[in-house]
């Protein structure tokens, strides 16, 4: 590239080439070149702190910190950018997640954006990056502050993903509800029950999850704004963090406080820790829920097969008709990203240094791609398998038929011990439970079809 393709700014550091055209300034510059590996900051992180710089700016005007008419043109400047879409909006914001772990370079990314972008609109008034965009800021408690709001906007996105599985589930329940099949503990036989039943555990469990989800994402209105460096809030204006959680809540719809323990704030992440941890737990019960639905479609003639799952897509390059439960797939290759994201969250929320964890970024990335993953995994499997599924009766009636376990329903009256034996000599003849039974003298064949009941034996009510 020429010369003229770059113009020079300075930092505290001295004289850096930037690229003529791009909106960020020394620090940006400088952070791209010193730390090019990994994927980009989430987007989301640069809106929510776009969104707190525009609060910030409000906030010093009403405290007359800072002249209105630089927070007037701090806020047109970061409207422009919010306006724009991700694609236009990711060119000037073209810094790593592993960086410093304050998050102090992408702060600074955003400032000298937001005082470029001022300066294009009028260019009579002066914006500096430190003393007017960040006026009575700091990395550390704006860093963190940005997190805790992604993080309580991406997990109110998932639980209404948990809910559409949760009613998608409910159809199915209902309408199985009276259908038997066989029950399995242990991966063997088992007694009977319905299989809307055993749909009504998965629900069950999913409306716990999403309980644990709703009671502990309050934990993330706690903001760390206005302690600035160390928790103490040195050079932010009295009622400035007050005012920038007002406008955050009015903007996202949540309702976040600035009354907390700043020193907290800055240096423990223990709300994204828990939070993140009932994130960990819905995934285990996903990947359980799916496994299930698998292997009851497993087949379709050498499985299971009391399960019809919908064909999405041709399962094999060189099998031709094979079909694959894809869906399943896809959410517990996502539980298990959220398993290994739950371990860098928990140890990233363990680390730093007296005043301020220093893991910030990694955290916080860490647990919007898990919240990002299960929102949009849980939409397919519940659209694309839930909804499609089909039960096999004559495969689940003729499952039960041919169980031993169906014998705990003679224990109450010819005794476990006899009870057994049956069962036993029937799987050793080969031959159905009836016949072992007959043979046995124990009782009747009147007596076998009276007590043999496989639909009450589910404790089945309409």
């Amino acid at each position: 590239m020429k010369m003229s393709d770059y113009r020079t700014e300075e930092d505290t550091l001295g004289p850096v080439q930037i690229p003529a055209d791009a909106l960020w300034g020394a620090q940006t510059e400088r952070s791209r070149n010193n730390f090019p590996t990994g994927a980009k900051m989430p987007l989301e992180i640069i809106k929510a702190l776009l969104q707190i710089k525009k609060a910030a700016a409000i906030a010093n005007k009403k405290e007359e910190a800072i002249d209105s008419a630089k927070a007037d043109l701090i806020v047109e400047a970061i409207d422009r950018l919010l306006a724009l879409s991700d694609d236009e909006l990711r060119k000037d914001f073209p810094l790593v997640i592993y960086q410093t772990g304050s998050g102090t370079q992408t702060n600074m990314n955003v400032n000298e954006v937001v005082a470029h972008m001022a300066q294009k609109i009028n260019m009579d008034i002066e914006i500096l990056p430190n003393d007017d965009v960040n006026h009575g800021q700091s990395s550390n408690d704006i860093f963190p502050t940005a997190m805790n709001i992604t993080a309580a906007v991406a997990v109110v996105k998932l639980e209404k993903a948990v809910q559409h599985l949760i009613d998608n589930l409910d159809e199915k329940q209902k309408q199985y509800w009276d259908v038997v099949k066989i029950g399995r503990t242990h991966l063997q036989d088992a007694t009977p029950l319905t299989f809307g039943q055993e749909i009504s555990g998965w629900k069950s469990a999913l409306e716990h999850d999403l309980k644990y989800l709703q009671d502990l994402n309050p934990t993330l209105s706690e903001l760390a704004m206005g302690g600035t460096a160390v928790g103490t809030g040195l050079n932010a204006a009295p009622h400035f963090s007050a005012i920038i959680a007002k406008e955050m809540s009015d903007v996202y719809g949540f309702e976040f406080t600035a009354d907390s323990n700043k020193f907290y704030g800055l240096a423990h992440h223990s709300g994204l820790n828990v939070v993140h941890g009932a994130i960990k737990t819905l995934a285990s019960d996903l990947m359980k829920i799916a496994n299930d639905v698998r292997f009851l479609g497993s087949g379709p003639r050498a499985g299971y097969g009391e399960l019809t799952l919908p064909a999405n897509e041709p399962g094999s390059s060189i099998m031709p008709g094979k079909v694959n439960p894809t869906q399943a797939e896809s959410i517990t290759m996502a539980a298990v990203r959220v398993m290994a994201n739950d371990v860098a969250v928990d140890l990233a929320a363990s680390q730093g240094n007296f005043e301020m964890n220093v893991y910030k970024p990694v955290l916080i990335s860490s647990f919007l791609e898990s919240a990002e993953l299960l929102t949009g995994t849980i939409y397919g499997f519940a659209d694309r398998m839930i909804a499609g599924m089909k039960v096999n009766s004559k495969r689940m009636e003729e499952l039960v038929n041919n169980s031993l376990m169906t014998v705990t329903a003679l224990s109450p009256h010819i005794g476990y011990h006899d009870s057994a034996k049956i069962a036993q000599q029937a799987e050793k003849e080969g031959t159905t439970l009836k016949e072992a039974a007959l043979k046995s003298g124990k009782l009747t064949e009147e007596e076998f079809d009276q007590w043999v009941v496989p639909i009450e034996m589910t404790n089945y009510k309409k």
